[in-house]
């Protein structure tokens, strides 16, 4: 999953006043303050082009009719033809600021631009056309922070919200006192946690894209289900455009990722999976949760089989790295089966009896008994660091920190590696 942001500073320096006293003590401490951009110039920043644009940084990926789509964050949503993966070619590139999900369905692209719900037509992959826009749909939604700060809660959601949208983070140093007398600290950003928002096809014949295991957005019956912090929204597509079908529904925890399986939505949060059915589609209903220490992960399902990653890291919580399963043929009483130590697992895919996990590079097993209390490992790829991945015809597409590396599985005793586009390094 994708991290979470703590609203309290974990590097502080702690000044004492010299205060007659010695009731007040000062505290200087950095702060991420919102960067606003006026509504209008944000939403006419859109822009597709046939003229590639070379990746600089990794985001979520979604494969569709033998093109990759991949979104860098905040930048847009970069266009590779795919039909041959021994050689991948950059085609074109959606303009889209604030983006960081999607998912295809029927030709159509739906993608978030932070606040925004945007879709392209992708009739001709090559050539997006901009179809529409729901403006302010996900009124929570926030730019990811790359740093350990905490964020201005009343900025970003006060009156100064008013100011148009949030594109960015301008770190500033404060200092402010607060009264020992009156009981503990004052902390000026209100003690508060803010969780940043880290599919499979579920198609009823339709035709559904199929996005990687870090994905928030997910496809059922003609619904398009997306998550933000702590709530699900529901849009119907069965019309000529995108329609929010309910109000928001809460969920309590903050979901970083969501795959649909069958009838039901697997939710990862910091603390666990989350089961929610959709048999009523406009009415999830809450079956059941899978704890697990604090920590980033995503979610797959396959043969009734839930796996589950959660990896360390600064914005994790933990130090824990491990790889567990959960047998969740009864949604009402989920059961997890077995845990397995990792390095740093990240997305993770399966295709048949294949498991391909983002860990250490890439790994690949055999999960012919996946109740075992070992791993049958197939093979071990290092060098990259992998972050996510989708499995599709025995081609293994995975994004990683430097590039995207591809593949060929077909046979489990020979697999080998087909292409790798190596994104940009920043200057």
């Amino acid at each position: 999953m994708k991290r979470i942001i703590y609203l309290f500073p974990l590097m502080l320096i702690y000044l004492l006043s010299a205060c007659e006293n010695n009731f007040t003590e000062t505290v200087t401490y950095q702060i991420n303050e919102p960067v606003f951009m006026n509504a209008d110039e944000f939403r006419a920043k859109v822009k597709v082009t046939n003229e590639a644009r070379e990746i600089k940084k990794q985001g979520k990926i979604t494969f569709y009719e033998g093109y990759l789509f991949i979104s860098e964050p905040d930048e847009g949503i970069h266009i590779i033809d795919n039909r041959n993966p021994s050689a991948p070619l950059n085609v074109g590139f959606i303009e889209l600021t604030g983006n960081a999900d999607m998912a295809i369905r029927d030709n159509l692209l739906y993608a978030d631009s932070y606040i925004d719900l945007v879709w392209f037509d992708i009739t001709n992959p090559q050539s997006p056309q901009f179809a529409g826009r729901i403006d302010s749909i996900f009124p929570d939604a926030l730019p990811p922070v790359d740093n350990t700060y905490g964020i201005d809660y009343n900025m970003c959601y006060g009156e100064k919200r008013q100011s148009g949208i949030i594109v960015g983070w301008k770190v500033t140093e404060r200092t402010e006192e607060f009264d020992q007398y009156t009981g503990g600290w004052f902390w000026p950003w209100r003690g508060e946690v803010y969780y940043d928002l880290a599919t499979s096809a579920n198609g009823g014949g339709s035709k559904n894209g199929v996005n990687g295991s870090m994905s928030r957005f997910a496809l059922y019956d003609n619904k398009l289900y997306t998550v933000i912090r702590n709530y699900m929204s529901i849009f119907d597509l069965s019309g000529d455009e995108p329609v929010k079908a309910v109000d928001n529904i809460p969920i309590g925890w903050d979901v970083e990722t969501l795959f649909s399986y069958k009838d039901n939505m697997f939710m990862g949060t910091p603390t666990g999976m989350l089961i929610y059915s959709v048999a009523d589609p406009l009415k999830p209903e809450y079956m059941s949760s899978v704890t697990h220490i604090f920590g980033c992960d995503p979610v797959v399902v396959h043969n009734d089989l839930a796996y589950v990653t959660v990896h360390s890291g600064n914005m994790c919580g933990q130090e824990a790295n491990e790889l567990f399963i959960v047998d969740v043929s009864n949604v009402l009483e989920p059961k997890k089966l077995v845990t397995f130590n990792m390095t740093k697992p990240k997305g993770l895919g399966i295709d048949e009896e294949m498991l391909f996990l983002c860990d250490d590079g890439l790994k690949i097993f055999n999960i012919t008994t996946p109740e075992k209390s070992y791993l049958n490992s197939i093979k071990h790829i290092k060098g990259m660091e992998g972050y996510d991945l989708i499995a599709w015809g025995n081609v293994l597409m995975m994004i990683a920190e430097d590039g995207l590396y591809q593949y060929d599985y077909s046979n489990v005793d020979d697999i080998k590696a087909l292409s790798v586009i190596k994104f940009a390094k920043d200057e």
